[in-house]
């Protein structure tokens, strides 16, 4: 029994959900509007402010596709209602994060500074050199640019340098010691 997928979706006021054949679903809201192809072995029923996703059968591979389309839809939902957002720290004697445009500019040891263009739908803050904040509405998008900015340089277990999420921890390593 899936709990995820047999949990029912409200909708808040403001969002609408359009089901075209096939799945594919159009979500708009105040933050925007997000499009998806979800999949279409999958029944989506709205009822009111209620969106319910139920399965054909109790197959494994329906069972697996329940859960994860039910939470696909939750997710749009969430985005243009809220939104997402995915805060990074950068940690390390001259690094550094700017912005130049539509470019986000990274100083992270390396001979050169790092150049990663913005994915369209998202916005990026720099509140300090040290801290970047990646906003947007589709939460795919969000995590996967974060990811992308981390692996620039991540965070390194002997001093700590490099760049991480906001709240990760990073286990310490001891290094050399002298006698």
């Amino acid at each position: 029994m899936s709990r995820v997928g047999n949990k029912i979706i409200k909708l808040t006021d403001g969002v609408s959900v359009e089901v075209n054949p096939g799945n594919f679903v159009v979500v708009k809201g105040p933050k925007g509007e997000i499009s998806q192809q979800l999949c279409p072995k999958m029944t989506i029923e709205i009822a009111g402010s209620d969106i319910k996703v139920t399965r054909p059968s109790d197959s494994q591979e329906h069972r697996t596709l329940h859960g994860t389309t039910r939470a696909l839809l939750h997710n749009m939902i969430e985005g243009v209602t809220n939104g997402f957002v995915r805060g990074l720290e950068i940690q390390g004697t001259g690094y550094r994060a700017s912005l130049k445009g539509n470019v986000l500019v990274v100083a992270a040891g390396y001979s050169h500074l790092v150049e990663m263009p913005i994915p369209e739908g998202l916005t990026i803050e720099v509140p300090t050199q040290t801290e970047v904040v990646i906003k947007g509405i589709d939460k795919q998008v969000v995590g996967q640019f974060a990811a992308e900015v981390r692996a620039v340089r991540k965070p390194e277990p002997y001093l700590g340098k490099g760049i991480r999420y906001k709240g990760e921890i990073v286990r310490r390593k001891e290094g050399k010691k002298a006698k």
